[in-house]
């Protein structure tokens, strides 16, 4: 396919960029920034502007939108919300402007209700794509107007949307921190010590633009285990007494279920910085 792939210059849009590639996709990176390669397989791109993702979007079977500020806090929380929203706005009204065949985007985590404290728990746990969405910031706020976005385009096109809601992204280099979480459980209770590897996040992308779907979907996109040593169980019971457990957790499984991803997408994560790391 022709794949156009927004942000891939970005963390994990290199990998996404890079596994499409492999699988013999013609892809398109479109970015402010550069990422370096041959002439033609990248273009710089300010998304705000609804021409520009006209322009970059012709002839494209399928985008996949990963292009944001990506995180809370790192700009002013109206410029956040203001790029985002309206990025992913011109992107989906140009794909479906285009006649693109398919949308697969990054959601977010955040949605979710993160982060989550004592204070401000979540409703239950494992969390799945039933929960009632709870943004706290304005990066998640703009996540959520893209899911709801993503409902009226497809709606009103008939072309898959397919968002993906990753947990926190961490590529290969990243697992030397995580001995040093072990000894506090609040550390990372802010996301149910939830993270992804990036090479997953490249699994699940793939997997989305491939799998028989229609309308608009969501998925959690996570790792099967936590950044954790000890059992999930005993973690919620430790830090989240109260929270119920909708499901029986065994050992260092998940709290960010991913069985809808499995069944919906046919994508299951297959790296563990446990095994990675061997510690």
């Amino acid at each position: 396919m022709r794949i156009v792939v927004t942000g891939g210059s970005g963390k994990a849009g290199r990998w996404v960029v890079r596994d499409l590639r492999e699988q013999g996709h013609d892809v398109l990176n479109v970015d402010l920034t550069h990422d370096g390669s041959a002439h033609g397989l990248c273009v710089r791109t300010d998304l705000t502007d609804l021409g520009q993702c006209y322009d970059v979007l012709a002839g494209a079977d399928a985008v996949v939108h990963l292009a944001a500020i990506p995180a809370p806090e790192l700009r002013p929380a109206g410029e956040t919300f203001r790029t985002n929203a309206l990025s992913t706005y011109n992107v989906f009204a140009a794909a479906t402007g285009r006649g693109i065949g398919r949308v697969v985007w990054a959601s977010s985590e955040t949605v979710l209700g993160l982060p989550f404290a004592p204070a401000t728990p979540p409703a239950f746990a494992p969390i799945d794509e039933s929960i009632v969405p709870r943004p706290e910031s304005s990066y998640a706020l703009a996540k959520l107007v893209g899911e709801t976005m993503a409902e009226q385009f497809a709606r009103r096109s008939g072309i898959p949307f397919v968002g993906l809601r990753i947990s926190n992204i961490m590529e290969p280099e990243d697992y030397a921190a995580f001995p040093g979480y072990q000894a506090d459980p609040s550390l990372r209770m802010w996301n149910l010590w939830g993270y992804v590897d990036v090479r997953d996040v490249a699994g699940a992308v793939r997997a989305a633009l491939s799998a028989d779907v229609a309308g608009a979907e969501v998925c959690i996109v996570a790792a099967a285990d936590t950044v954790m040593r000890r059992p999930s169980a005993d973690l919620m019971a430790e830090v989240f007494p109260d929270v119920p457990l909708h499901s029986d957790v065994t050992g260092r499984e998940t709290l960010l279920s991913v069985e809808r991803a499995g069944r919906l997408l046919g994508w299951q994560p297959e790296h563990s910085w446990l095994a990675e790391t061997g510690r």
